[in-house]
């Protein structure tokens, strides 16, 4: 690499400061918004310090330990999804602008602007930069572990230990943070097969940094096999999904192509140098759609896969933005960039003030009616009173627990009524099974029932004994009525009960 290549691996200053004023962005907007029932649950790992969990590794619990238990407040917990959203960013950045220098572009810093832009104009990669989730790590060690798999590529990477060992530790690393990252280690697995043949498998520090991966992720095994394997059956049950069709699979396009944007489709244009690293892309992709049409794929899955996408994205962006040639078909180009950029640029917008708004005014029935799924965003508002509604009144009703008829009811509930344990009453197992157990036999409970996924009473025989209604609470956002939680005082669990929906409303 020449000298002047190096050169342009630094970062143009411009750019930081348009990545720091995104984080600052994610932090104004998350300090405006109660937690989703995913960082709720993923919070309560950290409330619950262990080797793993019933649904992911432990990875984006331990990280939130050391604030949680000073007690930081939601805006500060959300710095750390910000700061770990700027590294994968930037660590993407970075690594185009490596690949730009390979492929000889004169360009660098075109090609680092657009790996930045296709990224900031992704709408749902802001909810993950908002939210720690166990895909806004595997975002991060997936898209380092793909810049080492590249230095590992090189012509004299066989013997390079500490570049080995590093692969192993960001291996490990990926382990930790979500059980899919096994396409990620597969994906590194065939980009280096792919450039050293069957010599890599004769490199000693090679297999140490696999054996080094393989004792970081020890834990989850550990863990499992302690638990009867609760982790890896409940994962190939979810995946295995239900009847594949074919418009599943078409529906699942359709959101990933409004989710991340067409931008990021121009990395699979042209052939590179290190194009085989697009492996990165179409194997979590590929298994991820094909999973899809059994309607066990979130759209959210997949960002992973589409971070891996941006560097060449961004090198194919720079070269279409500057070919040289015809100037009115130059102009042309522009054009459509720039059209694909404010469209991009508004669904971002649109999506935070959708959060920041509860939904209106692109759901103004829904913010008069409380049917399951009619307005998704009211899920961001109203559970922090509810939980302190609810540590008051159990505190009065002399009531131990707080009790759901549904796992997802329960995350919110477990995190803002804490130090109160949460019981799901649905039978099966979850993970607040393993941390309350079940409801005791014969136990009273404070049960919580929310709106927008609201059950009948379950009464005898099968259920309680009676449960009175202690309290209501109407959650408005801008004078309009946006949800509603009823408490209840429920005596004598039968323990048998099957939460039975009802048609939700006030």
């Amino acid at each position: 690499m020449t000298p002047h290549a190096l050169q342009d691996l630094h970062a143009d200053p411009r750019h930081r400061v348009a990545l720091a004023a995104l984080v600052l962005l994610h932090l104004a907007v998350g300090a405006s918004l109660g937690l989703s029932v995913d960082e709720a649950h993923y919070l309560l790992y950290a409330l619950h310090p262990a080797m793993s969990y019933f649904d992911h590794p432990p990875m984006v619990g331990w990280l939130q330990w050391p604030m949680v238990s000073l007690g930081a407040p939601v805006w500060l917990l959300r710095l750390l999804p910000g700061l770990v959203w700027a590294a994968t960013v930037y660590s993407a950045y970075r690594l185009a602008l490596r690949l730009s220098a390979a492929n000889a572009m004169a360009q660098s810093g075109a090609v680092g602007l657009w790996t930045l832009a296709v990224l900031a104009l992704a709408p749902l990669l802001h909810v993950l930069g908002m939210g720690l989730l166990p895909d806004t790590l595997l975002m991060f060690f997936g898209i380092v572990l793909m810049g080492q798999t590249w230095r590992l590529m090189q012509p004299h990477a066989l013997q390079a230990r500490g570049a080995w060992l590093l692969w192993g530790l960001l291996l490990g690393l990926t382990g930790l943070s979500k059980y899919t990252a096994i396409f990620m280690a597969l994906a590194s697995a065939w980009c280096l097969l792919a450039v050293h043949g069957l010599r890599v498998l004769r490199a000693p520090w090679a297999w140490l940094g696999l054996l080094l991966a393989l004792l970081l992720v020890a834990p989850v095994a550990l863990w499992n096999a302690q638990h009867d394997w609760i982790s890896f059956r409940y994962q190939a049950s979810h995946g295995a999904g239900g009847a594949w069709e074919a418009a599943q699979l078409l529906r699942f396009g359709l959101v990933q192509l409004l989710a991340f944007g067409l931008l990021l489709l121009w990395g699979l244009r042209n052939r590179w140098r290190g194009g085989v690293l697009r492996a990165f892309f179409w194997i979590p992709l590929g298994v991820l759609a094909l999973l899809s049409g059994g309607g066990s794929s979130l759209p959210h899955w997949t960002a992973p896969a589409w971070v891996a996408l941006a560097p060449f994205a961004g090198l194919a962006l720079a070269r279409y933005a500057y070919a040289h040639g015809d100037t009115r078909r130059q102009r042309r180009r522009v054009r459509w960039l720039g059209v694909l950029v404010a469209l991009q640029a508004s669904a971002c917008a649109a999506l935070m003030g959708l959060m920041l708004s509860a939904g209106a005014p692109f759901f103004p029935q829904s913010l008069r009616t409380t049917a399951v799924g009619a307005n998704p965003f009211a899920d961001l508002h109203g559970w922090d009173a509810a939980g302190a509604r609810a540590r008051s009144l159990a505190r009065a009703q002399g009531l131990a627990s707080v009790s759901v008829q549904n796992w997802t009811l329960a995350s919110r509930l477990g995190w803002y009524a804490q130090p109160l344990p949460v019981h799901v009453l649905a039978p099966g197992s979850d993970q607040f099974s393993l941390w309350a157990g079940d409801l005791p036999v014969g136990a009273d409970t404070l049960l919580v029932d929310w709106s927008h996924l609201s059950f009948e009473l379950p009464l005898a025989p099968q259920g309680f004994d009676r449960c009175d209604l202690l309290d209501t609470l109407d959650v408005q956002h801008r004078q309009a009525p946006l949800a509603r939680f009823r408490f209840y005082a429920c005596r004598g669990w039968a323990g048998q009960a099957a939460p039975r929906n009802r048609e939700a409303g006030l």
